[in-house]
């Protein structure tokens, strides 16, 4: 005899867990602790067997029977229920594994355990926030070439160009994981850069011109400040290295006799170690800061703590108060160095480049150049002081 909401809602817990049948094997288990939960009870290949279907109320008589009458169309199909039950559990589990959330976390990880600087792993956070809120809980798989791109395209229309290049290369690269772990088969975003609108290219502020570069170096002379502001501002120019990695210089990073200056692979852009030869102008200037920051781990501590270094803006805030907003920037010595030594045509490019510590696609060349130019870049650093302090002397040396 089929069961009743009322007879339901009234039964009672016993001494004993009893069961109240319905009808084509299905029932519901009063237990003697006052749960009532609903059971379907049939056989599969000979075998009786059991399924849950919840607990009472929170599932109904009605959706109780509409899981039996599922159930019995199953096995109907000769299809046991229970181990469909734990197919679709399994599917929905590697599914939660497929998301591009679950695998953009995954490439992220790996990339942390392998080292990534800081400054990696926050873009990339940052990269992954602006995915989340549309793709994020996609499955790979769902992430069509045009769901990308309008994605995409929403931003790049917004202004954001270059965000918008970004994002694609970060997609690409958590749907090449997933392609190659077998959860997505191609990857249809690497190809978007061509339908993108192109990023518009902006330098960096830079001055190229020897005069205007004399007029800085007497203003960088007459700067007063921090002793740490006043020292990266006058370094910068003599190690032209990025100004990351001149704030974050370390005393255990340098050999002063030697005039050596060894920059860890972690703190470098290739994510591989960097020797800088030092003139005697730069041993100079950081001698100079023994006495301020020689109980730092920090040539350049900040203002207010032996414990950090400068930050990131300190010498291009120095640069504004000079006048030079919009005019140079501390990346840009970068630029000046190296637009005015290879004009001068007495270093090789080679030599130059191995200076700046540019990545070249070349790879044997570019570890061959590191290796092999030591001596050259040792002359060439040490004439580029020279001609610093020359420059700021008032004189404008000719042409090599």
């Amino acid at each position: 005899m089929a069961l009743s909401v009322k007879e339901i809602e009234a039964a009672r817990p016993g001494p004993k867990d009893r069961k109240l049948h319905d009808e084509k094997g299905l029932y519901l288990l009063v237990a003697a602790s006052g749960s009532k939960r609903w059971y379907f009870k049939y056989r599969f290949l000979s075998r009786e067997q059991k399924l849950s279907f919840g607990a009472f109320p929170d599932v109904s008589l009605k959706a109780a029977r509409a899981k039996r009458d599922e159930a019995r169309a199953q096995i109907a199909d000769g299809k046991n229920p229970s181990r469909e039950r734990l197919m679709r559990k399994e599917a929905a589990r590697v599914e939660a594994t497929n998301t591009f959330d679950a695998i953009a976390r995954e490439l992220l990880d790996k990339n942390a355990a392998e080292g990534a600087a800081k400054a990696t792993k926050d873009k990339a956070e940052w990269l992954l926030s602006l995915v989340q809120p549309r793709l994020g809980k996609l499955s790979v798989a769902d992430i069509t070439a045009p769901v990308a791109f309008a994605f995409l395209e929403e931003i790049a229309n917004s202004g954001r160009r270059e965000t918008a290049r970004r994002l694609r290369s970060f997609i690409s690269r958590v749907i090449d994981r997933a392609v190659i772990t077998g959860r997505a088969p191609h990857n249809p975003v690497k190809s978007l850069h061509r339908v993108l609108p192109a990023p518009v290219v902006r330098h960096l502020p830079a001055i190229i011109d020897p005069d205007e570069l004399a007029r800085l170096l007497h203003a960088i002379e007459a700067y007063s400040g921090y002793p740490s502001t006043v020292a990266a501002l006058r370094l910068t120019p003599h190690l032209f290295q990025r100004p990351g990695e001149i704030r974050a210089m370390r005393w255990q990073e340098l050999d002063l006799d030697q005039a050596r200056w060894k920059i860890p692979a972690e703190r470098m852009k290739s994510r591989e170690a960097h020797e800088v030869p030092l003139s005697s102008q730069v041993i100079g200037i950081i001698r100079a800061m023994i006495p301020v920051s020689g109980r730092s781990e920090w040539v350049l501590p900040a203002f207010h703590s032996l414990h950090r270094p400068i930050s990131e803006n300190t010498v291009n805030q120095a640069l504004r108060r000079l006048g030079y907003a919009g005019i140079m920037t501390a990346h840009g010595f970068r630029s000046t160095a190296s637009s005015l030594l290879n004009e001068s045509g007495k270093w090789s490019p080679d030599v130059i480049e191995a200076a700046l510590a540019h990545q070249g696609k070349d790879q044997v060349r570019s570890i061959y150049n590191r290796t092999s130019y030591w001596r050259s870049r040792v002359e060439m650093m040490q004439a580029w002081s020279d001609q610093l302090d020359a420059l700021k002397a008032g004189a404008r040396p000719g042409r090599a």
